[in-house]
């Protein structure tokens, strides 16, 4: 692959990236109200809209834990485009649905095909777009390219947010699915296909020195095997690389925080002071910019100035005294404040995936990004059977204590869980 042809599909999967993430982002502030306004019309609190949301999250964590996995390790055979295919697609139906009514029935409609696309998508579409930069950036920049990658998403945040503080909530519906549309239409034209190819002739931009030969032989016969992952083969993988085993405790723990904080903040910020679609929508936007910035241009001068190890060190330090202040919301301006303060949090999802990418041969990049993933998958059963019940609890007259953001406060606290952890080979 030449390095011009090279550097124009990676154009083009930002591009994907960035319609694709936009489509899923602008409807976020206003589903939170749709399920409200379904589940308990007329009420701001509501412990059942809850737990629905914390169930699906479940179903769709199992899901993705065991697909993530397989469908990384299938690209690795068919090529990136080729899978990135499926649930890119897929992602167009729940949108479809909720563009068409938020009646009562449109909306478990929309909640149970939600559930199947991102059971085999939401993670999926993460992996492969890392596995393809993986396959186009030379290994001492993938730490930069994976952050610009997230940038691009935090990018589409914000545009996404910024249309839907001033669309009507039909109106956002009906775009988001438009987008989703255009984002596949655009990937199957523009993207290069980039079907990994046995010999790792085409990869002459992949740096030698940080990729162990007899790594990238043994990943030739394992793909030769099998093409399907096997438990021991996933278990082997961890256990013969320390660093690798070592990232996926970090990416449980840090994942860990995201998936907490994806539910309780909108239900706290709701409950506390009832914060409606474009007051959400006002807030992710200032965290979002933070984050726009940090990815896109402090990153990866900070990299290179004191390595993505470091980065991840401090980021994640920093991510837990943030969420500890932010559970101590005393006014409604506080959570637009704070959300200036998040300039840091957005980084060790990109320090960590570049880590990873280090150890690991040509041809094993999609499976060790798939069960990279598949790993944060497991979160989203984990975080809702442990913080949405303290979740509710402490939003409810029944709380023990009156901390109506204890929960923020102990899923924040799992980002200290792995400071300790050294990734030095």
């Amino acid at each position: 692959m030449e390095k011009g042809t090279c550097g124009g599909s990676v154009i083009h999967l930002f591009i994907t990236w960035f319609l694709s993430y936009f489509a899923g982002y602008i409807v976020s502030p206003a589903l939170t109200d749709v399920t409200m306004s379904a589940v308990c019309p007329g009420r701001d609190e509501c412990s059942l809209a809850i737990y629905l949301s914390s169930i699906q999250q479940a179903v769709i964590g199992l899901g993705m834990a065991w697909f993530t996995p397989l469908i990384g390790n299938l690209s690795d055979q068919y090529g990136r485009k080729a899978l990135l295919t499926l649930p890119v697609t897929a992602a167009i139906i729940p949108l479809a649905i909720l563009a068409y009514s938020r009646a009562t029935n449109f909306f478990y409609a929309y909640f149970a095909f939600r559930t199947v696309t991102d059971m085999v998508g939401f993670a999926s579409i993460n992996c492969l777009a890392l596995a393809f930069l993986a396959d186009n950036t030379r290994a001492d920049k993938r730490a930069s390219a994976f952050g610009i990658l997230s940038g691009v998403s935090t990018a589409a945040f914000v545009c996404a947010t910024v249309s839907a503080r001033f669309l009507p909530e039909t109106q956002t519906f009906q775009v988001g699915a438009i987008v989703s549309i255009a984002s596949a239409v655009y990937m199957r034209i523009f993207l290069k296909d980039t079907k990994l190819e046995k010999d790792g002739e085409h990869l002459p931009l992949l740096s030698q020195t940080n990729v162990d030969h007899q790594d990238v032989e043994s990943s030739k016969q394992v793909q030769n095997s099998e093409k399907i992952p096997s438990v021991l083969d996933i278990v082997s993988l961890f256990r013969d690389r320390k660093i690798v085993s070592q990232a996926a405790v970090v990416v449980f723990f840090s994942s860990l925080v995201d998936c907490g904080m994806q539910y309780s903040i909108l239900y706290y910020l709701k409950a506390r002071f009832h914060f409606n679609k474009d007051q959400f929508a006002d807030v992710f936007l200032i965290g979002s910019l933070a984050g726009t910035v940090s990815l896109l241009f402090v990153m990866p001068l900070l990299v290179e100035a004191i390595g993505a190890e470091k980065l991840l060190s401090f980021s994640l330090l920093y991510g837990f005294i943030s969420w500890g202040i932010y559970s101590l919301s005393w006014s409604p301006w506080v959570p637009y404040a704070l959300a200036l303060s998040f300039f840091f949090t957005y980084l060790p999802g990109p320090c960590i995936r570049s880590i990873v990418s280090k150890q690991v041969g040509s041809h094993e990049q999609g499976k060790v990004q798939g069960c990279i993933s598949g790993i944060s998958s497991l979160t989203a059963v984990v975080a809702p059977l442990v913080f949405s019940p303290l979740t509710a609890l402490f939003l409810s007259e029944q709380a023990p204590f009156y901390y109506p953001g204890f929960s923020i406060l102990c899923i924040g606290s799992m980002n200290v869980s792995c400071l300790n952890l050294n990734f030095c080979n």
